[in-house]
């Protein structure tokens, strides 16, 4: 007997180990189990088989898949069955009475491997039945001549040498015996043969794994580094093409006198709800709530401070001014104040809600249609945003396909990766896709520019009569700017004659109130509004 050891003889480690319960609680007994294989050109084995059984039709159950290696399971089919019985799956039932002797005939693919110098045929040839066998022998017969063959019996996995194994003289035909098999146990066959003797190949299927499906290599490692690069590159393509503004921004700015003969000129007629989605592409809160303080100052409307008590939460009524010319409001100016009033000539902050709600997102939608109307934007920031944000998560979704499916089939899932992340950059990068015109672009520089002027102008020169009317004209823009405390200093340091007053034409503090606490005032009334806006739940910045 002559051992035959390779090293993909370790890597037989069965998937389907045992028969059924069913099979295995079978009763009779199996007297002979004669088996003749003949090898054929393409590695397909023919069997011979021929089973002489006592007590009741056995059943076999074949092994038809094994682990190879850590990616791959091995597979055996078996196919063309003929004689007494019937194949189901990976099962033959005999179709005979309780006793007697069963030929079958049927074909095997799968069971040759190619090895250095040669090829291995190995097969559990006789066995796996439901009944005890008593002797069992197997011929194999492959049309060229034996280099080695060894033969193992018992389990599926045993190392137990079979009774007998050999060779006759012409060493082209193998004979293996074994005295007596347990109900489930096999013998395993193992014939070496020269090169190229049948071309037969293992068949493989690729086996589900997480470390399998994302190995890191040199090539997975490679492909995805290049396409992260290609994908996040096409990503900053597509911001450099299209999400830049038409003019580079910051060569206009500097510090820009917003005066004209004493009195204020919006720069490039900017107002203050403008100012912040010209600056971030973005309605918020804080534009809404620079509005209405310029609503204020511009005359169409006064804001009341209430008295309160010690413990009472600050509060300020807001009055629609007669007369006030609403007509030569901006849409979403007029928005905001109908949404404000509501057919009522007075509200209080802390009532502005219901109409108020609903009203706010028609202003948030008529900013954005204003900016693109006065030509700073060619389309509204917020579809562009969402645009770009649903392709971007388009892309993640497809990503995440790609993960699944690349994982299952192939070694390459993270490849996916590289998608999902491409996906999330762009949804990310959304954001910053609306991009401004040439005139955006300048009207943004201009308004920089006045932005410094506002944190370090020179006060001296406005006309003291002139002060509470520029001044309070340049608050609703501080407020955008975050330089409220300052300039609601400066106003209250001053009245039409330059010295002190009680209140300003177009906010109201109650009794025994004056300006010296107009700069605290109007810091709580900017944080409370905005709170009541956001409060409101309707509106969001997009």
């Amino acid at each position: 007997m002559v051992a035959f050891g390779t090293a993909l003889s370790t890597a037989f480690l069965f998937a389907s180990a045992t028969p059924t319960a069913a099979a295995r609680t079978a009763a009779g007994v199996i007297k002979t189990d004669a088996v003749e294989l003949t090898l054929r050109p393409g590695g397909v084995v023919h069997v011979k088989e021929t089973v002489t059984y006592e007590g009741g039709a056995p059943v076999r159950t074949f092994v038809t898949r094994t682990r190879y290696d850590d990616a791959s399971d091995r597979l055996y089919t078996i196919s063309g069955l003929k004689g007494d019985g019937r194949l189901t799956g990976d099962t033959i039932t005999l179709t005979g009475g309780p006793s007697g002797t069963a030929t079958l005939e049927y074909d095997v693919k799968g069971v040759v491997t190619p090895i250095a110098g040669g090829e291995e045929l190995r097969w559990h040839a006789a066995g796996g039945w439901s009944a005890r066998v008593e002797q069992a022998t197997v011929k194999v017969a492959g049309g060229a001549q034996i280099q080695n063959l060894s033969c193992f019996a018992g389990p599926l996995t045993s190392s137990l040498p079979c009774t007998a194994a050999s060779m006759d003289h012409t060493g082209v035909t193998g004979d293996f015996e074994q005295q007596g098999l347990a109900a489930g146990e096999t013998l395993t066959v193992i014939m070496g043969y020269p090169k190229g003797t049948s071309g037969g190949t293992p068949i493989l299927e690729r086996r589900f794994e997480l470390s399998n499906a994302f190995t890191v290599d040199a090539v997975t490692g490679g492909a995805l580094a290049g396409l992260l690069v290609v994908l996040l590159g096409g990503v900053g393509l597509l911001y450099w093409t299209r999400g830049r503004d038409a003019r580079v921004v910051g060569h206009e700015s500097g510090a820009l006198d917003p005066l004209r003969d004493g009195h204020f000129t919006p720069p490039d007629g900017v107002r203050p709800g403008q100012v912040g989605t010209l600056l971030d592409e973005q309605a918020d809160v804080i534009d809404v709530t620079a509005s209405i303080v310029d609503l204020a100052v511009r005359g169409y409307l006064r804001i009341d401070e209430q008295p309160r008590q010690t413990y009472d939460a600050p509060d300020w009524v807001l009055v629609k001014l007669p007369d006030a010319p609403v007509s030569s409001l901006l849409p979403y100016e007029r928005a905001l104040y109908d949404a404000i009033f509501d057919g009522r000539d007075a509200v209080r902050l802390s009532e502005l809600h219901g109409a108020f709600a609903a009203g706010l997102a028609q202003v948030r939608d008529a900013l954005y249609t204003d900016v693109v109307a006065q030509g700073w934007f060619a389309r509204r920031p917020d579809g562009v945003r969402t645009r770009w944000t649903i392709a971007g998560a388009a892309l993640t979704v497809a990503g995440v396909l790609a993960t699944v499916a690349l994982a299952w089939f192939t070694t390459y899932g993270l490849l996916g990766l590289a998608v999902i992340i491409a996906g999330a950059a762009l949804a990310m990068g959304g954001q910053y896709m609306p991009a401004k015109t040439a005139k955006g672009a300048a009207a943004l520089a201009h308004t920089l520019g006045f932005r410094e002027y506002l944190a370090a102008g020179d006060l001296d020169r406005v006309p003291p009569d002139k002060r509470v009317e520029v001044f309070s004209r340049y608050l609703p823009y501080a407020v955008v700017f975050d330089n409220v405390d300052r300039w609601a200093r400066v106003v209250a340091s001053v009245n039409g004659s330059g010295g002190p007053a009680d209140n300003l034409y177009w906010y109201h503090g109650p009794a025994e109130w004056d300006l010296s606490k107009f700069a605290g005032s109007m810091r709580t009334f900017t944080t409370t509004t905005s709170g009541a806006i956001s409060a409101a739940r309707q509106f969001r910045s997009l």
